[in-house]
């Protein structure tokens, strides 16, 4: 359903202003490049607030306490 919008949009676009249109559709493969690393960034901080969070729990769970249900 998000792609079948995301192309309604993109062909209003097209009819209305279509080198608007074009550039959209030359820059979107840019911008999802150039988004890579901050996607990384964010699962590398992610995972390390993961770590830091069971590093903290460690000594109640060896007490017993179960994990909390997120």
């Amino acid at each position: 359903m998000k792609t079948l919008l995301a192309l309604g949009v993109w062909c209003l676009l097209f009819v209305l202003c279509w080198p608007l249109a074009v550039l959209a559709l030359l820059a979107w493969p840019l911008l999802w490049v150039l988004s890579l690393p901050l996607r990384l960034v964010g699962v590398a901080c992610s995972a390390l607030f993961a770590f830091v969070r069971a590093l903290l729990m460690l000594p109640a769970r060896l007490l017993g306490a179960r994990p909390a249900v997120a």
